[in-house]
């Protein structure tokens, strides 16, 4: 049965479990909402479907399902799984995703290296996600084709099927040209994301930088300028843009370039954050902490985090200022996002051994400085962290977006807590209520956590009660796919 709606995402839209011997589907709990953000829309058509790729030990196997249809709360779908060697998956995500694009799009230029990709394996990986998405596509179909990994998609999937809308959206930050055009496949990939409808980005500076690389490769006519709302100019932020490029030509061809910031599930965090035992762990949380303030850090292990910058910063505060030893503690939760990779491992274990040093130095029997956490919190108890926070210290040196700050907001119900926020996030764009901080400077990091900790009631208050009307906004459950709707919806200006 063809589909009205595709979308190709590298995951697949629920976890593969095992129980009494057999595989079963469960419902994907990803605290940020995009994975059943994303299912939601095919209850607005008769059929949708989802691209994904899924590990095989064997992917010639004839018995390999490679097609499955699914009938649930979001509506009926089929998920069609690519059969992908653990060698392919290497190469394609770990290798070509991580050492090469990944340092680029963060602006780490001295992390790239191009040597060992295996340039053919991503072709073929793309070409066989568009051959999927082509052959579930009805006619005039919507396909939403989702980040850098899937670069390619886009051009095969116009040469294949010149009758779909394609829609991309990119879930990281986007260079500019100086530093993007270092990628010897430059050419090829921007060729294809200009062969999609519409193409969509965070913050109208990722897309301005899209369109600087664009211009710079390809005779390419901007035909259309969007002036920036005024809610997403902020002068705090080195992300701040004026208006960028939101129509382009190409060969006749018109492009969208749409800006549309990915936000929380606000009810779903709002149900958690109500919830009896919710409130229950959050007051022992409390209890356990005494007169002392939390500052909280969550994030993933990568160097794009700045986790290493924000230990160093900890330990100076500590050292400059002796009074307020014993009066406060970090929860540094540091994730590991890619196991098996040397670099993640270095960046682990550089952390771990500073948080040895601060508490060596400066802990007591009766008071511990770091808590380091390097497994996933369940979210539900997140909350209560986050509730019981005074803190929430999210200080990435590069973030598409960064969804835990958006997340730490909608959780305080109370309209208290302080976010301290990098200014090279891309939410920090939205958020000018944050006390916005500079990672790369030792001075502004170590004086806004102190400025943090010391902030009046009433301030708190207000830039509270500010940033939970920011993130309100952009409830992931208005997010679309930029200027291209399902045709049964009315269209919907995203720069609104």
């Amino acid at each position: 049965m063809s589909s009205e709606m595709v979308i190709v995402y590298h995951r697949q839209p629920y976890e593969e479990v095992e129980e009494n011997g057999q595989i079963v589907l469960r419902e994907n709990k990803s605290p940020n909402g995009i994975v059943p953000t994303l299912k939601s829309f095919f209850g607005e058509v008769d059929h949708g479907a989802w691209i994904a790729w899924k590990l095989a030990e064997d992917p010639d196997n004839p018995d390999f399902e490679q097609r499955i249809e699914i009938d649930d709360d979001y509506g009926r779908y089929a998920v069609s799984r690519l059969a992908l060697s653990e060698e392919q998956v290497r190469e394609f995500y770990h290798v070509t995703s991580k050492e090469a694009f990944w340092p680029i799009l963060h602006g780490f230029k001295e992390r790239y290296n191009y040597d060992p990709v295996d340039w053919a394996n991503f072709q073929d990986v793309n070409r066989r996600f568009a051959e999927a998405a082509a052959e579930e596509a009805a006619e005039g179909a919507l396909v939403w084709v989702h980040d850098y990994n899937l670069w390619l998609v886009p051009g095969y999937l116009r040469a294949m099927r010149p009758d779909v809308r394609i829609a991309f959206f990119h879930h990281t930050p986007f260079p500019s040209a100086d530093i993007f055009n270092m990628l010897p496949w430059r050419k090829e990939i921007v060729n294809s994301l200009l062969a999609c409808d519409d193409i969509g980005f965070h913050i109208p500076r990722y897309a301005s930088n899209f369109v600087s690389v664009a211009t710079s490769l390809f005779d390419v006519d901007v035909t259309t300028r969007t002036q920036v709302p005024d809610k997403w100019i902020f002068e705090g932020t080195a992300l701040a843009e004026r208006a960028w490029a939101s129509k382009l030509n190409v060969d006749g061809h018109e492009v969208a370039v749409s800006v549309t910031p990915v936000g929380v599930d606000i009810g779903y965090i709002d149900e958690i954050a109500h919830a009896p035992e919710t409130v229950s762990q959050t007051a022992k949380i409390k209890v356990e902490i005494g007169d002392e303030k939390l500052i909280l850090s969550v994030g993933r292990t990568d160097y794009t985090k700045g986790g290493i910058e924000q230990l160093a910063s900890f330990e100076r505060v500590l050292e400059y200022n002796p009074d307020l030893r014993g009066k406060f503690r970090l929860m540094h939760v540091s994730v590991a996002a890619n196991r098996n990779m040397q670099a993640y491992e270095e960046i682990q274990s550089e952390i771990e051994q500073i948080a040895g040093r601060i508490n060596g130095r400066f802990g007591t029997l009766e008071w511990q400085p770091v808590t380091l956490i390097s497994r996933a919190v369940p979210f539900t108890q997140l909350i209560s962290y986050y509730q019981a926070a005074d803190v929430a210290w999210i200080t990435p040196l590069a973030d598409g977006m960064n969804l835990v700050a958006k997340e730490f907001i909608a959780s305080r119900i109370d309209n208290s807590g302080v976010l301290v926020l990098s200014e090279f996030a891309g939410a920090a764009v939205e958020l000018a209520d944050a006390v916005i901080t500079n990672p790369f400077s030792n001075r502004a990091m170590d004086l806004t956590i102190v400025s943090a900790l010391k902030m009046p009631e009433q301030e708190r208050r207000m830039r509270m009660e500010n940033l939970r009307a920011a993130v309100q906004k952009t409830d992931v459950r208005k997010w679309t796919p930029g200027t291209l709707e399902l045709k049964s919806k009315p269209a919907i200006v995203s720069a609104a």
